[in-house]
């Protein structure tokens, strides 16, 4: 009896390992329920607006936004190990998405609703790949200023993507948004400029507004926060009823999204084409995945901080992909960890992912009941509620802190930021990464390196350019502030040989080992070749400070015993006081 139970046993803990829903429902109670409900409706306020307003800015059907926040949020609700991160439709994978499809290779695929499909499904593809083989740690290569400078960057694409819609132009012929200004200012539509002037000033006044009123109403806070983050959805109620009463469309020539298909989406497999299709997509949709991964991984990371959660990055991929093969089946766009919803939805009091399918169920039935009414939407009310979320991600500000800060990361962010807007989305991110690792290795490769002393007849000892210390002619103290490796130790050679040559009395150099944990086989022939240089000069190389793996390596070999009259001291000052002796 006792084998059905331990298969029984690891059974389960792989069943709740890979299948997180089923590890939190066993101790759901009914005070979580409470809070996911209410953000649940919350969150769903924003469901709709979004999901129609991100498939505009991917230039796809406005029904492949709504259906990619229906089955996508389920199932990440059963394999992402996120309590709090909504899944959806988000503005940097649309306006990737954007750029994708307008590529001139795929000019001759013509249905974009299939290079989209095929876009979701090659980014779920990728995700598992990358869950098999182990790489939920890619998060790690992608930094923070190449994220915030891809993230400005498109940002800043997608405001000027959106003029066009907010001043009711029609699509341009030139090459560029800035070619195009000229031929704009003579095409304005003055209803469609003034309706969008109305629906900005509405969002950005709006929660100033109802927070007011707030203050002489006592509010459940969860509804207190649902009615402030109203504002979109208040947006598109009152814009389509005056389309729909003044007739907007058909006397100004206010532009509508126009119908969209309504009922649940239906399971399809027209994605499954041409393979070539497939292979010109395939670029692309690695650049989405990447996104898609790193921006869910980093939002759910920000979510679990205050809570005893924790996010398992490969479990996230397994949960990504998934949930982006299921937008491929169910007509939906690719999709991703959304940080306005996410943050909604978290800040609403949700406290599982439980909140998410409340939410989808009520965008179900708003597709079912009300999706006719969709089709009155102005487009200009859409892009002024893309503006409103998007321009925060413009930060500028933080180029000048990072620039401050390390001037490596500063180049790379502010090259990430110029490749996104010249050379496009996946060149930009290209560079930024590329600029990243350049400059990585250039720090690599030129480790600190101090001179020290000792520091007022103390044990202590510190780098002569930032203390009043005390030196020797006849010793040199180097302290090597980085690993040994093939990267760095023709720089701390010559660096050595450099400030020895300048020592004229100089019988001693002690390197200070306390920062080294590696020496790896170039490292160690430069230190021999530096040994026999010294020796040569009459001159002895001395260590102090080994850690025990180094000491272990460099007693493989007959090194030490070579050394000699050159010693291995415990510390610096045992280090000082011996050679002072012996000099």
């Amino acid at each position: 009896m006792q084998e059905p139970i331990i298969l029984s046993s690891m059974f389960c803990n792989f069943f709740y390992r890979h299948i997180p829903f089923f590890s939190w429902i066993k101790t759901y109670t009914r005070e979580e329920a409470h809070s996911d409900v209410f953000a649940g409706i919350i969150t769903a306020i924003l469901l709709v607006p979004q999901g129609i307003a991100y498939a505009m800015l991917a230039g796809v059907p406005a029904e492949m936004g709504l259906y990619a926040s229906l089955l996508p949020p389920v199932i990440y609700a059963f394999l992402g190990t996120s309590r709090a991160l909504s899944v959806g439709p988000v503005s940097i994978a649309a306006i990737m998405i954007a750029s994708i499809l307008s590529a001139p290779e795929l000019a001759h695929y013509a249905n974009p609703v299939q290079n989209a499909l095929i876009l979701s499904a090659e980014t779920g593809v990728i995700l598992w790949l990358l869950a098999a083989l182990r790489m939920g740690g890619l998060v790690n290569f992608i930094s923070h200023p190449v994220l915030t400078g891809f993230t400005s960057g498109a940002a800043l694409l997608i405001v000027l993507n959106q003029f066009r819609h907010l001043l009711g132009l029609p699509k341009p012929v030139c090459l560029t948004e800035l070619e195009c200004i000229e031929t704009y200012i003579s095409q304005v539509n003055v209803t469609t400029a003034w309706l969008s002037a109305g629906c900005v000033v509405f969002l950005l006044g709006y929660g100033n507004v109802a927070g007011f009123f707030m203050r002489f109403v006592q509010l459940h806070p969860a509804l207190q926060l649902g009615i402030k983050k109203s504002a979109p959805l208040c947006v598109i109620i009152i814009t389509t009823l005056c389309v729909f009463m003044l007739d907007l469309a058909n006397l100004h020539q206010v532009k509508i999204v126009g119908n969209i298909q309504s009922g649940l989406p239906h399971i399809t497999t027209s994605f499954f084409g041409d393979w070539r299709q497939w292979t010109a997509l395939l670029p692309g949709a690695l650049f989405v995945a990447m996104i898609a991964y790193v921006e869910s991984v980093a939002i759910a990371k920000v979510t679990v901080r205050s809570r005893e959660e924790k996010v398992r990055p490969n479990q996230e991929l397994i949960a990504l992909g998934a949930a982006n093969i299921a937008a491929a089946f169910t007509g939906g766009m690719a999709v991703a960890g959304g940080f306005s919803r996410t943050m909604v939805n978290f800040s609403a009091g949700a406290r599982s992912q439980m909140a998410m399918l409340i939410a989808v169920v009520l965008l179900m039935i708003a597709v079912l009941t009300v999706a006719d009414s969709f089709a009155n939407i102005p487009k200009a009310a859409l892009a002024a509620i893309i503006l409103v979320a998007i321009f925060p991600l413009i930060k500028i500000k933080d180029f000048a802190r990072t620039w401050t800060f390390d001037k490596g990361d500063g180049v790379a962010e502010v090259m990430t930021f110029l490749g996104v807007l010249v050379l496009g989305i996946e060149e930009g991110v290209a560079v930024g990464v590329v600029a990243t690792i350049g400059s990585y290795l250039w720090k690599t490769s030129h480790p600190h390196i101090a001179i020290v002393g000792q520091v007022c007849r103390t044990e202590h000892f510190r780098n002569v350019k930032n203390y009043e210390v005390t030196t020797w002619p006849e010793l040199l103290l180097v302290r090597i502030d980085a690993d040994m490796t093939f990267a760095n130790v023709n720089y701390i050679v010559e660096f050595i040989e450099e400030h020895a040559v300048q020592q004229g009395q100089l019988k001693h150099v002690v390197l200070v080992c306390s920062s080294i944990s590696d020496i790896d086989t170039t490292a160690f022939e430069g230190i021999e070749s530096l040994h026999h240089k010294l020796e040569k000069q009459h001159i002895t190389l001395n260590f102090t400070d080994l850690k025990y793996p180094v000491i272990r390596r460099l007693q493989r070999t007959d090194f030490l015993e070579k050394l000699a009259p050159g010693q291995v001291f415990f510390n610096v000052l045992e280090a000082v006081e011996q050679l002072k002796v012996r000099s």
